[in-house]
């Protein structure tokens, strides 16, 4: 039987050759489509899913109130709140602090290396007892024990020691601190949200420069991990930090600031924090569903293809149903036929996937920016996700058509009485319908993403980055660094093609790492204490880099005293309660335990990516500020100037590597995974209208093939060619116009809620819509349009002979 089934399927493919290419190839595009999507967000979602603990894993996070109001929302918050709420709360097994320990100059002997700010932390104790993070050499219970000791990842350990033993062995970081290596990590997957490569010991803090760090509510930058035991709560949990951190805040007296604690597992953080102080920048958990929800789609479209298509050409084989019922074949048989051919389909349609993937996924994880390699052919769940899909679509594909076909009744079939169904036209229609409606609500979503990427590339950041030279700050110990810093400026500005060079805490581009609490106007009362970021610079900063100036003046080397100035943003004066910047001028401010005085007030900018609102930002004048240093520099031989620059580097600070980048790339790159996610959005959007289209393409063959005799006799009758053209493009705009009308609110919807997470965002425009609507109307009258054509100028007569 299985023998005659195979045998009945291979005659049909090959009989109908044309209809059986779209129904492979189309299925072959959507499974390949689906699968590799189905890999990147199996891919996204297995973060830190492989520690053995990971479902007791929460990290601390933290969110500040001025007098009621949220003004920061930080990953890595204050330093007590670990060490007090595992000393009151016996839910809490163990905790874990990491203190950001920023870029790092390493030697041992003859070898030097850098290692990245994001990359180096002070690290507590029970790190290796919390997370399973395998050690190579040492011990997971000490190694992060005592002072001046560190962890490095395999990785550092080759570069630095090549293959001899690390263990014991002294590190000097910056030129003048010795750490002694006391354990060597096997390098950390790429599936988790840390990456770290150099772990100091915390301790190391408490030693040598903050022994009270531990009982500080205020001071931030600690991300704090909890273990919690077994069937403990973490919602429950959360209620009792309440009191704990009342009590707190009463005796430090803060009046108007708060605090609220909560717990987030581990194992959600890489899709859903976007908070200050991030160890690694995080995906978004909304546009990885997004993305399963296109897969979805495409392997829809395609199945439904193949139903359009099957009940479709059911008439065709009519008398094939007829003559096997009248040879006794019973419904069951025949429907075990039909899904046998689904099935050989499905599986004719993998094959032709496979090879598919194989060819287009070193393309795929360019695009997606997800190594995705071709390891995915062992892993289990990448087999489990093509026999579902193999089974799940022989089922859905094939079971309507099935029944469909199994149901024609003999007598009517031999009788030629046989005609399409209206309830089956219907469902056709209704399914074309539904693949143009995802078809539009697709474009939609490509175009507003492209829109919105656009925008946040050309907006006005409020300063001028361009021709901006960022050399990393340098590590190494120096006689006197205000010296040799203003001996290196002197120098750099001699050079025809510098126009200026400055320092600061931190560039455009990157957060701000100083958060300042407790500030407030000279003589207010502490209710009225705030929380603002702060910019530490030289004299040039706020020149170097453009700020427009609303009132007053910048900080500048004219003005000595200015060690005692301070600029506000405009956004920080109205948070200070001034309506107007020029009321804020000579205003007194009590600012880190000091009076400062306001000189000037600029114009709000963006520090950072458009997704985020402007901050409040106080400008400080630091002259021995020891920080990046940023280069405006002409056009012209900018590859000479780099190395005139390189070589002024040299002679001040021959310890240090010259370590630079441009600064619009470095702005840019925080849109990378935004254009990232744009172009694959946009890539299996391409994919699902080119399946529809094959679907439409071969739907419409066949409705041409029966009505070309019905387009025979309208020409014999005197039918013109565009007469004919237009009731065939009738029945197909009126579909498209519907899918329009389901796509209209369904996009809408969606595309407002996606730039709802944009500080700074695009208006929805009805271009959005319209565009879209005539993309898939053109393709579609072009698909028409070349079928029709063809029926339309074919000789009646032959037309007429047409069975």
């Amino acid at each position: 039987m299985i023998k005659n089934y195979l045998l009945v399927a291979f005659r049909n493919l090959t009989k109908n050759k044309g209809f059986s290419f779209i129904n492979i190839f189309g299925l072959a595009i959507g499974m390949a489509a689906c699968l590799l999507i189905l890999q990147y967000v199996t891919f996204e979602l297995s973060f830190d899913k492989f520690h053995t603990k990971g479902d007791r894993i929460y990290r601390i996070n933290q969110d500040r109130y001025d007098n009621g109001k949220l003004s920061t929302r930080w990953a890595g918050g204050a330093f007590a709140p670990g060490s007090e709420f595992k000393v009151q709360l016996p839910e809490i097994e163990d905790f874990v602090k990491m203190v950001p320990a920023g870029q790092v100059l390493v030697n041992y002997k003859d070898q030097k290396i850098i290692v990245k700010d994001q990359y180096d932390y002070f690290v507590s104790g029970s790190f290796f007892n919390i997370f399973s993070y395998p050690l190579i050499s040492g011990d997971p219970n000490t190694a992060l024990k005592e002072p001046n000791t560190v962890v490095i990842s395999e990785t550092i350990a080759q570069k630095l020691f090549h293959n001899s033993n690390p263990m014991g062995q002294t590190l000097v970081m910056n030129n003048d601190k010795p750490m002694k290596v006391t354990g060597v990590m096997k390098d950390m997957p790429v599936n988790t949200h840390m990456k770290l490569d150099f772990m100091q010991s915390y301790s190391t803090i408490i030693k040598n420069y903050a022994p009270d760090i531990d009982t500080k509510w205020y001071n931030d930058g600690c991300t704090t991990y909890l273990l919690l035991r077994n069937g403990v709560d973490p919602k429950k949990l959360e209620t009792k930090f309440l009191p704990i951190v009342k009590k707190a805040y009463e005796q430090y007296k803060s009046a108007g600031a708060s605090a609220i604690y909560t717990l987030q597992p581990a194992q959600s953080i890489h899709l859903y924090s976007n908070r200050m102080l991030e160890l690694q920048p995080n995906s978004d958990g909304n546009s990885v569903y997004l993305l399963l929800g296109i897969a979805i789609f495409v392997i829809i479209i395609a199945w439904i293809n193949y139903i359009n298509l099957s009940t479709a050409r059911g008439i065709s084989r009519a008398k094939e149903v007829g003559v096997r019922k009248t040879l006794g074949s019973d419904k069951r048989q025949l429907i075990m036929q039909f899904m046998f051919e689904a099935g050989l389909l499905n599986v004719l349609s993998l094959v032709l996937a496979f090879i598919l993937i194989v060819i287009f996924l070193p393309i795929f994880g360019s695009v997606s920016g997800v190594n995705i390699s071709f390891d995915l052919f062992g892993h289990a769940t990448f087999w489990l996700s093509v026999i579902s899909m193999l089974l799940v679509g022989t089922f859905f594909s094939g079971f309507y058509p099935a029944i469909v076909l199994s149901s024609f009744r003999p007598v009517e079939v031999m009788k030629g009485k046989l005609s399409a169904s209206p309830r089956g036209i219907i469902l056709r229609k209704g399914m074309v319908v539904f693949q143009f409606a995802i078809s539009i609500f697709l474009l939609i979503g490509s175009l507003t993403v492209f829109q919105q990427i656009q925008y946040m590339q050309k907006q006005n950041l409020g300063i001028s980055i361009d021709q901006t030279l960022v050399i990393k700050a340098p590590l190494a110990k120096v006689d006197s660094f205000y010296r040799t810093m203003k001996a290196f400026k002197e120098e750099s500005l001699k050079l025809s093609d510098v126009k200026s060079v400055t320092a600061s805490t931190v560039v455009p581009g990157e957060p701000i790492p100083w958060n300042a609490g407790g500030i407030k106007l000279h003589g207010a009362s502490e209710s009225t204490e705030k929380q603002y970021r702060v910019v530490g610079g030289d004299f040039d900063y706020l020149t170097a880099f453009d700020f427009k100036v609303l009132a007053g003046r910048k900080i500048a080397k004219e003005f000595p005293t200015d060690t005692g100035s301070i600029v506000l943003s405009k956004k920080a004066s109205e948070l200070m309660g001034f309506n107007k910047p020029e009321s804020a001028l000579n205003q007194r401010v009590d600012f880190w335990g000091k009076v400062y005085t306001v000189v000037g007030v600029v114009d709000n900018y963006h520090q950072q990516s458009l997704r985020d609102a402007y901050d409040a930002i106080i400008f400080r004048c630091i002259p021995d500020i020891r920080g990046d240093i940023s280069v405006k520099v002409s056009s012209a031989n900018v590859q000479h100037t780099v190395e005139q620059l390189r070589a002024n580097w040299k002679a001040f600070f021959p310890g240090d590597q010259f370590d630079y980048y441009f600064l619009d790339n470095h702005f840019n790159e925080q849109y990378h995974a935004d254009k990232q996610f744009g172009q694959v959005f946009a890539a299996f959007t391409g994919i699902g209208i080119l399946v529809a289209c094959l679907g439409l393409f071969g739907l419409v063959s066949y409705t041409i093939v029966q009505r070309t005799k019905e387009i025979g006799i309208r020409k014999v009758l005197g039918a013109s060619v565009n007469s004919i053209l237009q009731l065939l493009y009738r029945e197909f705009a009126l579909l498209i116009v519907i899918a329009f009308a389901i796509s209209i609110p369904l996009g809408w919807y969606a595309v407002d809620k996606w730039l709802q997470t944009y500080a700074f965002r695009i208006d929805i425009s009805v271009l959005f819509f319209i565009i879209p609507f005539f993309i898939v109307l053109i393709i579609a009258f072009s698909t028409v349009s070349y079928l029709s054509l063809k029926a339309a100028l074919m000789n009646p007569v032959k037309s007429l002979k047409t069975e």
